[in-house]
């Protein structure tokens, strides 16, 4: 039996040293979580092949699965406020199994639609994951136990579409989806065999967390900010990753969608800041840390405008940009995880919905850009986002906890 097998929130906040060593599996626990969401992203064109069906409607299945991400937050986040956490991970990653395998054997469109609509609704366990972290760690410590999960969860972000790519290279796409699911049905027994069981702090019923959800938005004005701020600058973001296949593919360089993909892995450099924006964070507060996020932002969406044809200058814009927005990304959870540890969930369903919210805007809008006035509109677009940002962080909330 697990020595730890029932701890109670008030322990787990004032954790021991001991805990800390938790936070790595956490990581890695999200990093694979969150894989799922980009996984059939590269497959696209292979599975329109496999399946006979025309590549705008085999498109449909990377929306699809965004949407069942989306409905899974805010579905089953705020149950990490309502159950006992330990389990309801299990679950989510039992079904993450079981729907990538649906996958896997899918013998036409209807049903990898299906199965793709159930992968995000599951994989919706990585942010079930993350409020976790400052939970294991004291609070002048919080932001350093934010940066190592968030660690593992912006490498999976970032290399899900390269390993992706590396396996369907060799073993086609429907390899893919086996993998996915050996990889999540193997955290089943692994969760429970490292975890505690985790009750929540104050349980509350599923309707009123529900409900409860406007009343932290409208109560709350760091998390509105934090919220904001987060939602322009993944937008930004997403402006730039959504185009860069269509820059690689133009004159200017001729490359292809498997080369945009394996920029996946460049830009997991990014990931190495997160764990030292923490430390900054407890050390300095969230604001310096967003201040810095931000300013990096802006340098990298310059050297792109400026050097995004010199495939150098695109390298390093790439690694800039994703800099910035890890550590804007840390500094963010860090200052809203410390704001009411008894609705870490539905806080972190909040400002995770308006997140993605923004980087699928920021998508859209950068199409449009991109055919209107090309590289040097999707450049502009980044850095209107993150100059409305800069202006919301200015105005922003100021105190010590920020």
């Amino acid at each position: 039996m697990n020595d730890l097998e029932t701890i109670s929130p008030e322990v787990l906040v004032d954790a021991p040293p001991r805990h800390h060593g938790l936070l790595p599996f956490l990581g890695l626990a999200c990093g694979v979580g969150v894989s799922n969401i980009y996984y059939n992203q590269p497959l696209l064109l292979d599975m329109a092949r496999s399946l006979h069906v025309d590549h705008s409607r085999m498109g449909t299945v990377a929306v699809a699965t965004q949407i069942g991400y989306s409905i899974g937050i805010l579905a089953f986040v705020p149950l990490g406020d309502v159950i006992e956490r330990r389990g309801l991970m299990v679950r989510l990653m039992a079904g993450v199994a079981v729907a990538a395998l649906l996958a896997a054997f899918a013998p036409n469109l209807a049903v990898l639609l299906a199965a793709s609509i159930a992968i995000g609704l599951t994989a919706a366990v990585t942010h079930i994951i993350v409020p976790i972290a400052p939970e294991l760690a004291d609070d002048e410590e919080r932001g350093r136990a934010i940066g190592t999960v968030m660690t593992g969860l912006l490498l999976g972000v970032l290399l899900a579409r390269s390993v992706s790519g590396w396996i369907a290279s060799f073993f086609g796409w429907r390899a893919v989806f086996f993998f996915a699911a050996a990889s999540n049905a193997a955290f089943v027994p692994l969760l429970l065999r490292k975890l505690p069981k985790l009750p929540p702090h104050k349980p509350v019923r599923y309707m009123q967390a529900l409900r409860s959800l406007w009343t932290l938005i409208r109560t709350q004005p760091l998390l509105r900010e934090s919220a904001v701020l987060g939602g322009l600058v993944f937008a930004a973001f997403s402006a730039f990753w959504t185009t860069l296949v269509f820059l690689l593919g133009s004159k200017h360089y001729h490359l292809g969608a498997g080369t945009a993909g394996s920029f996946g892995v460049l830009g997991a450099t990014g990931a190495l800041i997160a764990p030292i924006a923490g430390r900054i964070a407890d050390r300095r507060g969230s604001r310096t840390v967003v201040t810095l996020g931000l300013s990096l932002l802006t340098l990298g969406f310059c050297t792109l405008w400026l050097l995004g044809y010199h495939i150098m200058g695109l390298v390093l814009g790439v690694i800039v940009l994703d800099l910035g927005t890890q550590a804007t990304q840390i500094a963010n959870q860090t200052r809203i995880f410390g704001l009411e540890p008894g609705a870490r969930g539905r806080i972190n369903t909040i400002y995770m919905m308006i997140y993605f919210l923004g980087g699928s805007l920021g998508s859209l809008f950068s199409t449009i850009a991109w055919a209107h006035w090309g590289w040097s509109g999707v450049c502009a677009l980044g850095l209107g986002l993150l100059g409305l940002a800069a202006l919301r962080h200015a105005t922003g909330v100021r105190d010590a906890t920020a």
